[in-house]
């Protein structure tokens, strides 16, 4: 390790893995990148242990432009990702997402999705019928329809994706350690050094805070910046079904459950309730949720599923955005040199591409270059004024 960097980025998981991708690629950014993560085996990131899913079935055209590009960066990994000729298998699959509506649910829907459309998603509207005919495995009673993407729209494998960006960073140049920031060092609104567990000081010229859930809002708060994220457990419940249903996309009912094929089976997750839904740290996976939500849920739609064997689980903790769940990025605006993407809430996978590009143009040019995500900034969050998702999960 160097005795000081250009840039430190706190978080080696999606989002720090995509900005120091998009800074290494940057011709205009001469300068030295350190990564620091706290558990470079990823036991219980999110990073490695959500769904994989990438949509552009949101509300607000911001979000619905990040999935678009990432979408874009997925497809393309061998022109983002690739080192020394060699293109990383992050097994997209292009196999569409399906939200199920409620008539009472269809007015807000229809009216997203004549956002998405005029922002450039191919996602379309499938009365009860269509449904059923193009999913014969769905019960349509009591839907108004569903919206589909089947373009653009899917899952990759999220192990594979850190890896990549890992691989691809560390090949521009980027350094990683194993290490812990423990204390971020400031003087005259400036973060001027970062002290280490093991590594001990190092100065800094940048400060990226992409550490997430468990350590993000403490690392924040040390520099005078309050950040409205705590740690929310989601768990992800891996099932076999007796039955053949044949394709399907990535699937949400209108209760929130969601599920997508996986190998010979399927993975499933929801939100718990919110009086159910602690701030918490525990990796204990919670098997009430499989019995008493999702498993009702996935049921209720799908009847094949009645009959469904469980045969593995796992849990990690969302850095969730209390004020509205959608994701703070960029210089909170009385530390110089200091940078936050934090608070995804479950959508950093899909997002890293887009937010990983928009940190680069911040650090190299000062400014946004290609996507103006200046509504997501921290200045929300001062003035208490939440920008809400209505397609949100």
């Amino acid at each position: 390790m160097k005795p000081s960097y250009d840039v430190v980025i706190i978080g080696g998981g999606v989002t720090g893995g995509a900005t120091a991708c998009f800074l290494a690629a940057e011709a205009e950014f001469p300068g030295t990148v350190l990564v620091v993560e706290r558990d470079p085996t990823y036991e219980f990131a999110p990073s490695a242990r959500s769904t994989g899913g990438f949509r552009q079935q949101f509300s607000t055209p911001e979000n619905i432009e990040i999935g678009l590009f990432g979408a874009h960066f997925f497809k393309n990994a061998e022109r983002y990702l690739a080192v020394d000729g060699e293109t990383p298998d992050i097994g997209v699959r292009e196999g569409g997402y399906l939200l199920l509506a409620t008539p009472e649910a269809l007015p807000i829907m229809a009216e997203n999705n004549r956002t998405q459309r005029a922002c450039g998603a191919e996602v379309h509207f499938q009365d009860p019928d269509a449904l059923r005919a193009r999913f014969p495995w769905i019960d349509p009673v009591g839907l108004a329809g569903g919206f589909l993407g089947v373009r653009n729209e899917g899952w990759v494998d999220p192990w594979s994706l850190v890896q990549a960006y890992r691989r691809k960073a560390r090949s521009g140049g980027v350094e990683y350690v194993a290490d812990e920031v423990l204390e971020l060092e400031c003087r005259d609104s400036r973060v001027h050094s970062l002290r280490l567990r093991d590594g001990g000081r190092i100065g800094v010229g940048a400060v990226v805070n992409a550490a997430g859930a468990r350590d993000g809002a403490g690392l924040a708060a040390q520099v005078g910046v309050a950040l409205p994220i705590e740690p929310r457990k989601r768990c992800t419940f891996v099932f076999e079904c007796r039955e053949e249903i044949g394709p399907a996309p990535l699937t949400v009912s209108p209760k929130g459950v969601a599920f997508r094929p996986e190998g010979r089976g399927f993975i499933s997750n929801t939100a718990p309730p919110p009086d159910r839904d602690p701030a918490c740290e525990n990796t204990e996976v919670e098997h009430w949720q499989f019995e008493e939500i999702v498993w009702p849920a996935l049921a209720e739609r799908v009847p094949a599923f009645e009959a469904i064997k469980v045969t593995n689980s796992w849990c990690c903790h969302y850095d969730f955005n209390t004020l509205d769940e959608n994701v703070i990025v960029g210089r909170p605006p009385d530390v110089e040199n200091f940078y936050v993407a934090i608070g995804f809430s479950g959508h950093g996978l899909q997002q890293s591409p887009a937010i990983g590009r928009a940190l680069s143009e911040l650090l190299t040019f000062g400014e946004y270059r290609t996507l103006d995500l200046s509504r997501f900034g921290y200045e929300r969050v001062v003035r208490g004024e939440p920008l809400l998702e209505t397609n949100c999960w």
